[in-house]
């Protein structure tokens, strides 16, 4: 017999600093799997009334599932954590939006009842893990001409953005690559995004010891015109640089997902409830316009219009993607729902884990705007798809009156 579907909260979500993926960066001795097994310890430390042995399935996203990435990484990061050994655990794997669908994934399940409690993460080490590393791309896809080779540089995926919607300019970009690394800078001055950060250990041969307690790819002080000046790598006279783009990063998130009835019966307190959500494929050489179409499935599931929207929290994999989400809905480059604690482009962009990152914003701005009832959360995908996560903010109802 069938019931009714579930409600969907979230009840926490967390993450490491985003370190710089290269030799030197402050991961680059670090584990991806110690680095996910941090986070997993962190959730279940700041949620004790969770009973660890109730937690019905974990998945974990990575984009290169080679390595300390590999092994079916959910099942191996629970038992390190050192969940019962009777909690389950899998891989998942859709490039960037991978903790945005091991969030999706493991909501369904609590929505048709087969969890009550599950724990979503993902991770990407890409100083260790290079994009690409390890794949074979059929010949097929080049030679039968079923995408254009572009598709497999995300770089000039976004360099033809600029080619398709050339009211675009570099210097918006610009403008907006400027924004996000003040609006980070901001919200690390007033608290806002420590919170949600899980401290890790590092490690250097030649150093010794540390501990990564902030980001690490942050320039506060960016201006306008440093960007101007900085290389086109992707094309001559490009569009798309370092400064308007997110970096090279290692990093992981988690979250801890339930049914509105558990989190009522344990007493927790939910920090996003999932309305609806959807996935969509664009041609993948522009693969940067997936939010658009994703974004439109997801509010015609809930039906809700975009004027519904109170806060947005797009990934800035590239300025020239958020941009042409912004002039699709006629949303201006500057509007404060938009981002308002920076992004990517600042704080980082290690691959799977992001999803969850836009997640943990979107719950720090809804418990400051309790006027606001709805929220988003959106990415662009490689190989041409966006995903959509619409939210309600559980602070709402309490605001009315």
């Amino acid at each position: 017999m069938a019931r009714p579907p579930r409600d969907v909260v979230v009840i926490d979500a967390v993450r490491t600093p985003f370190g710089i993926g290269k030799p030197g960066g402050m991961f680059a001795e670090t584990r991806a799997d110690d680095l996910v097994v941090r986070v997993i310890r962190e959730l279940l430390r700041r949620n004790p009334s969770i009973p660890p042995e109730r937690i019905d399935d974990v998945a974990i996203a990575a984009t290169s599932q080679i390595g300390d990435q590999g092994m079916t990484l959910g099942r191996s990061a629970a038992i390190l954590a050192g969940l019962p050994i009777s909690v389950p655990g899998y891989s998942v794997d859709r490039m960037c939006a991978g903790a945005l669908t091991a969030v999706t994934n493991v909501a369904a399940g609590i929505g048709v009842g087969a969890y009550d409690i599950a724990l979503a993460a993902g991770v990407e080490h890409m100083g260790r893990h290079a994009m690409g590393e390890g794949v074979d791309p059929n010949p097929r896809f080049v030679s039968e001409r079923l995408v254009d080779s572009d598709a497999l540089f995300m770089g000039k995926t976004a360099e033809n953005l600029h080619d398709r919607l050339p009211e675009i300019t570099k210097q918006r970009a610009d403008a907006f690559a400027a924004s996000s690394q003040e609006k980070t800078a901001k919200a690390y001055a007033n608290g806002l995004i420590q919170p949600d950060l899980v401290p890790v250990a590092t490690r250097s041969a030649d150093s010794g010891w540390g501990y990564a307690t902030v980001d690490e790819g942050p320039r506060p002080g960016t201006s306008i015109d440093g960007l101007a000046a900085l290389k086109t790598p992707f094309r001559p006279h490009g569009r798309v640089t370092a400064g308007n783009s997110s970096g090279i990063n290692d990093g992981a998130t988690g979250a801890i997902l339930t049914s509105g009835a558990v989190a009522e019966e344990l007493g927790l307190h939910p920090k996003l409830k999932l309305v609806s959500y959807a996935f969509a494929g664009v041609e993948p050489e522009v693969m940067g316009y997936g939010p658009v179409p994703a974004t439109q499935k997801a509010l015609a599931k809930a039906d809700l219009s975009i004027d519904d929207i109170g806060l947005f929290e797009i990934n800035e994999a590239f300025a020239v993607q958020v941009l042409s989400f912004l002039d699709f809905y006629n949303i201006a480059d500057d509007d404060p729902r938009v981002n308002p604690m920076g992004g990517a482009i600042a704080v980082g962009h290690p691959l799977a884990s992001s999803g969850i990152r836009l997640m943990s914003y979107l719950a720090r701005s809804f418990s400051a705007h309790p006027q606001v009832q709805f929220g988003i959360t959106t990415m662009c995908i490689g190989l041409g798809m966006g995903g959509t996560v619409i939210w309600e903010n559980p602070h709402y109802e309490s605001s009315k009156g």
